[in-house]
């Protein structure tokens, strides 16, 4: 499956995008600052996402000064208006260093021993992966200690070899995911086999149902293929032998792959493609997904309770009495795991689609602060006095031409003493601009963030698409508007 598992494996709760992005609480505020030294006004409440008026937006971007323009330096911080209402009475002083940190980053990919990178994708092996081979083997090897006896201790080798062509084919099933979603262009962040099954991570939804079908369908269709070349493959070969054994074993280990991935109910293969039908029913991918992870859900609750019960009942093709004692402990544990992973994955995935629905929410131009551009001699004092007169909470410092070069670390004013800020120029405590640094006003998004997560920092510039300044964002912002977003519920 895409990015939930080739046989059912939900994907790691540790990629999930909201888990990086947890509030961070801010520190008791120190004393005030005399006001004409006070810094641009720290906001403690992040702007409203955009609702799509853009007449808003024009009004904002006319009132914000130039990078150019000087705030009239006589103007006083309490003449000056506010930036986004009483919030921003706050300061840079007031807010703490706490809320300068940018918002957490997803791990690099990872999680396992890399085997190679077919098509371009990494393929890990989780450490899981070892536990489950080594419960293959040995039961494989008892089952084969009965159809070959005189292989005695060598049916442990046959055994190991059959885990590991098993896993080959769950590999197959999931690069079938991964060529389809290159295929539509959706970049693919790694595979991984692990602990029942595997998980090729889709950083991207799907533009269509159709697609999103097609995408769901591949790896359910290739481990068929499978089945049948195996079957193919086991017709001219001699039964009881070990590799009619090996190839039978391969052939009916595909077949329960595609038909438990096909189970419509998420993070399965058949859930997404059920969300994806849903999806074009009702016109709202969030809907499929909803109907898709409840479907999951229930699923879950029958496999915890119809598999022992299946197993007692010798539907499985065992007897009453065949399924008693550590046998029974067995079942009921297996049962438990598979309805534990079907349950988080549904979970999981109905996150994920609210996180996907509110990220469009995420605007660079809303989160903009205002900034004014100061030289690079200007001391710290001066630079918040014009900041405060103009309703700014940023400072931009830029060149004789009016060229950006740098920004003023909001963490690094408040570590200066007040005393000290007539002193101190703002080069300073400015970071110097790199080109990831410098963000399109017109950025939203996973696109928004992309660019965030490429180039780590505490602020960024942002600009028009002429290259014209319009303020600096901070991404403690952003990661303030995105749990808020989150926190919100799904339209």
């Amino acid at each position: 499956m895409d990015e939930s598992g080739g046989s059912g494996q939900p994907r790691s709760g540790t990629d999930e995008p909201a888990e990086h992005h947890a509030g961070s609480a801010s520190p008791a505020a120190p004393a005030p600052t005399p006001a004409d030294q006070q810094p641009p006004a720290a906001d403690e409440d992040h702007p409203a996402p955009d609702d799509g008026n853009d007449t808003a937006d024009s009004d904002e971007r006319e009132n914000r000064p130039a990078a150019d323009e000087t705030p009239a330096p006589e103007k006083s911080p309490a003449e000056g208006p506010a930036a986004n209402g009483p919030a921003d009475e706050r300061t840079f002083a007031h807010s703490g260093t706490a809320r300068n940190r940018p918002p957490k980053r997803p791990r690099e990919p990872g999680g396992g021993l890399l085997m190679g990178r077919p098509f371009g994708v990494p393929v890990y092996v989780a450490p899981s992966w070892f536990l489950v081979a080594a419960l293959i083997t040995w039961v494989f090897g008892g089952q084969l200690d009965r159809v070959l006896p005189e292989l005695g201790a060598a049916r442990y080798l046959v055994s190991l070899f059959f885990a590991v062509a098993f896993y080959a084919s769950v590999l197959v099933h999931e690069l079938a995911h991964t060529v389809a979603a290159l295929r539509f262009k959706l970049p693919v962040r790694r595979i991984q086999l692990q602990f029942f099954g595997g998980v090729s991570e889709i950083e991207k939804e799907a533009e269509t149902p159709g697609r999103e079908f097609v995408l769901a369908f591949v790896g359910p269709l290739l481990s068929l293929v499978l089945a049948g070349l195996f079957y193919v493959a086991l017709q001219p070969v001699e039964p009881g032998t070990v590799p009619g054994v090996l190839l039978a074993g391969l052939m009916i280990s595909n077949l329960i792959v595609a038909a438990f991935n096909l189970l419509p109910g998420l993070p399965l293969d058949g859930g997404r493609m059920l969300r994806a039908v849903v999806w074009k029913i009702t016109g709202r991918p969030m809907t499929g997904t909803i109907a898709a992870a409840w479907v999951g859900r229930a699923l879950a609750v029958s496999v915890l309770i119809g598999l022992p019960l299946l197993t007692q009942s010798g539907a499985l093709g065992t007897t009453a009495e065949d399924s008693v004692g550590m046998d029974t402990v067995t079942d009921a544990l297996l049962a438990a795991i598979l309805a534990a992973i079907i349950w988080t994955g549904a979970g999981n995935s109905l996150r994920m689609a609210r996180l996907r629905e509110h990220l469009p929410e995420l605007r660079a131009r809303n989160l903009t602060r205002r900034a004014v551009p100061v030289a690079t001699d200007t001391p710290l004092s001066e630079a918040l006095r014009r900041a405060n007169a103009a309703g700014a909470r940023a400072l931009v410092v830029v060149d004789p031409e009016g060229n950006p070069l740098s920004l003023v670390r909001e963490a690094a004013i408040v570590g200066v003493p007040e005393h000290r800020r007539p002193w101190v120029a703002v080069s300073g405590l400015a970071q110097d601009l790199t080109e990831g640094m410098r963000v399109s006003a017109e950025l939203a998004g996973e696109d928004l963030l992309d660019v965030l997560r490429a180039t780590p920092a505490t602020e960024y510039l942002v600009v028009e698409e002429t290259g014209e300044i319009y303020g600096v964002l901070s991404a403690a912002d952003v990661e303030r508007a995105f749990v808020k977003a989150m926190a919100r519920p799904s339209s």
